[in-house]
């Protein structure tokens, strides 16, 4: 706390004219104690030590150092039972003080700077920034950092998971941004870099391995609770945080990523050099983009890559929403490969549908030539299950069908008009209708229909009429077994008054 010079004097004018207490300067000035005593120790006052009364821990402070010497996690309520089994009766919450004063410290640990060659090393890591909501679903927002350890240039991309497809896009882009690779990169204890970790044993993501094999570069974890070895990565996401995000206004996150970009460029490159203030963070940059590794010829390939199961429906589920596919597929495994902004089906090596990526939630993705095709197929299904049962209850029905056909007209129509017929007026008379039809020339329903009106004229029926039963009604009209007469005969001898 600074304080202006005439509370100084003033603290100084009672303190040694009045003979007033630090505690009571303190109160009366509304300031710190130490306030007070700071200002009486620059002024070369050393104020009187305080006595110490008499404490109950007293007898016990031998004891307590030793324990706590031996062990240091132990803890207060613990030591306080200890003691308290051995005759100390003081409070438990003045005890907890007690022992924060008496609790040995650990000594302050120094730390060398440390210095990296230009394209030696550059640092990784993700930073949380909050979420997005997108439609209904709520994304989390993830910045992927990546810091040059000699120049400390950044690169600053957001991304909506933190999932290894991600991670690695990250890394391309930072690499292409660079117009380089550096020889090391340093990762915290994250997923994405390291599975496993056994004192000194680690174990990669093989993904990343297979990744650091294309360009080269060595994947370098950081020591367990050494946040220092990569503090430069830890420093950019708080500098991004305070100097970029803060009360940051974007439409959404090509946006973000746009000013973001723009960010790196700018200002983050214009900042001072921290190694030598005369020098800017851009110029330490091209000084260290010539010692950068030179990126492979060939482009890693990006994306995610996940198997998925299509039910009785022709969609496939990829992080929350559904794709539609071609309706042959359903009932199979697929795979889909997804990167930013697209959605690619596959069976085997041959691509089936592709589409737009959505980051909503709950929502059906189609494409119009699926649905169609899926229309299509359920009404020629319906056609040749209606073909189908003409033909068997009237056998003359294909050949009237073939010559309809030869003839340009229209089947569905023909085929749904014969099952009305067929319905009406049973298979004997259709059939024979159809033979009429046929012989006149004439392969149409009107035909079989008026042939079907003369026979019925002729016999001296009454017009058919449509009878629809409702379903309860069909449910009811079930066949009965009859039962044995015996059983009947058996109880009319019971009647009778004999002997069964």
């Amino acid at each position: 706390m600074v304080i202006s010079t005439d509370l100084s004097a003033q603290i100084l004018r009672l303190y040694q004219a009045e003979r007033w207490r630090p505690g009571t300067i303190a109160r009366q000035l509304h300031v710190h104690r130490d306030t007070v005593r700071r200002v009486l120790a620059h002024a070369g006052i050393a104020p009187p030590a305080m006595v110490l009364r008499p404490s109950r821990v007293d007898p016990f402070r031998p004891f307590i150092v030793q324990t706590l010497t031996k062990f240091p996690t132990l803890t207060a309520a613990r030591l306080f039972d200890m003691v308290h089994e051995r005759g100390y009766r003081g409070s438990p919450d003045h005890f907890r003080h007690l022992v924060a004063t008496m609790r040995p410290r650990p000594a302050a640990e120094a730390y060398l700077r440390l210095r990296t060659l230009a394209g030696e090393q550059a640092q990784v890591d993700w930073g949380h920034f909050g979420h997005l909501q997108i439609g209904r679903a709520r994304r989390p927002l993830m910045a992927f950092v990546m810091v040059l350890s000699y120049s400390r240039r950044i690169f600053l991309r957001f991304f909506l998971n933190a999932r290894m497809d991600s991670f690695l896009r990250g890394h391309v882009e930072a690499f292409t941004a660079f117009g380089g690779c550096a020889r090391v990169l340093l990762y915290d204890n994250l997923k994405s870099a390291v599975l496993e970790r056994l004192g000194e044993a680690v174990r990669f993501n093989p993904e990343l391995l297979k990744f650091a094999t294309h360009h080269l570069f060595e994947p370098r974890p950081v020591a367990v609770a050494r946040g220092n070895e990569k503090g430069r990565v830890e420093r950019a996401i708080r500098y991004v945080r305070e100097s970029f995000f803060a009360a940051r206004e974007f439409a959404d996150l090509a946006d973000l990523n746009a000013q973001a970009r723009l960010w790196c460029e700018g200002p983050a490159s214009d900042r001072r050099w921290p190694e030598d203030g005369a020098l800017s963070v851009r110029q330490a940059f091209e000084v260290e983009r010539a010692s950068l590794m030179a990126l492979p010829v060939q482009d890693y390939p990006l994306g995610e890559r996940v198997a998925v199961q299509v039910g009785k429906t022709p969609y496939v589920r990829f992080d929350l929403n559904d794709y539609s596919v071609p309706h042959a597929h359903v009932r199979r495994t697929l795979a889909v490969l997804a990167d930013e902004t697209r959605v690619r089906v596959f069976d085997g090596a041959a691509e089936i549908a592709h589409h737009a990526r959505s980051y909503d939630a709950g929502t059906q993705i189609e494409d119009a030539a699926h649905v169609d095709a899926l229309v299509q197929h359920k009404r020629h299904a319906r056609g040749h299950r209606g073909v189908d049962r003409v033909a068997r209850a009237v056998p003359a029905a294909s050949k009237l069908l073939a010559q309809a056909a030869e003839r340009g007209e229209n089947l569905g129509s023909i085929t749904a008009a014969l099952l009305r017929l067929l319905d009406r007026y049973g298979a004997a008379a259709l059939q024979a209708a159809v033979e009429c039809a046929l012989a006149q020339g004439v392969p149409h329903p009107n035909a079989v229909r008026l042939a079907l009106e003369r026979a019925r004229e002729e016999q001296g029926l009454p017009p058919p009429t449509a009878l629809h039963l409702s379903e309860d009604v069909v449910r009811r009209d079930a066949p009965v077994r009859s039962h044995a007469l015996a059983n009947y005969d058996r109880i009319a001898r019971v009647d009778a008054g004999e002997q069964p």
